[in-house]
């Protein structure tokens, strides 16, 4: 079995702590010794462990992993030039909106259709921060009947949601008053 190349160490690392893996790892370790951790676990004819369901990544068991690790890691799927691309058309959609949504003033776009193309290619890369950025903001727009919904995979939205939690953290403040003496040496 060879693990593809596309996934990443720390791709593998969030792998290793979310299944509960029995690899002993540190954060030091190259890629190549995590590969080599992977083939001593996934080498191990014995292994029958089912995995917790309710996982990311939608693995069962051990043939899963295997069948994930041999494929592409489906989060690496865009090469620098199209993510490029896509960022080149999120700047011209974030500079129409923030225009008033007023075509006019649009330096790229000259019709209403030419947004909804861009805005139907780009939400299937829900993944990067600026296309869901586009898609709030072009849901705001009236002149659309179209709401766009970001096509997120299941890692970020985990990631996403668990930055929402420690959000509702209030902090108080202690006010004392009176006489205080400070001595300075």
């Amino acid at each position: 079995m060879i693990i593809h190349k596309t996934h990443s160490k720390n791709d593998l690392i969030d792998l290793i702590n979310t299944l509960s893996l029995t690899i002993i790892f540190s954060h030091v370790d190259i890629k190549r010794n995590i590969h080599d951790k992977f083939y001593e676990l996934l080498d191990d004819k014995t292994l029958q462990k089912e995995f917790n369901t309710d996982n990311v990544y939608k693995i069962k068991n051990y043939n899963d992993l295997r069948q994930y690790l041999k494929k592409s890691n489906p989060k690496k799927y865009l090469t620098v030039k199209e993510k490029q691309d896509i960022m080149k058309i999120c700047k011209c959609i974030i500079n129409y909106c923030v225009n008033g949504y007023d075509i006019e003033y649009s330096y790229k776009y000259q019709t209403i259709q030419e947004i909804n193309d861009d805005m139907d290619y780009i939400k299937q890369f829900g993944d990067i921060p600026s296309v869901r950025r586009c898609c709030r903001l072009m849901n705001k727009n009236r002149q659309f009947q179209d709401h766009y919904i970001p096509i997120i995979s299941p890692q970020v939205q985990k990631q996403l949601n668990d930055k929402k939690i420690p959000k509702n953290v209030t902090k108080t403040i202690k006010v004392h008053t009176g006489e205080f003496i400070l001595n300075f040496n």
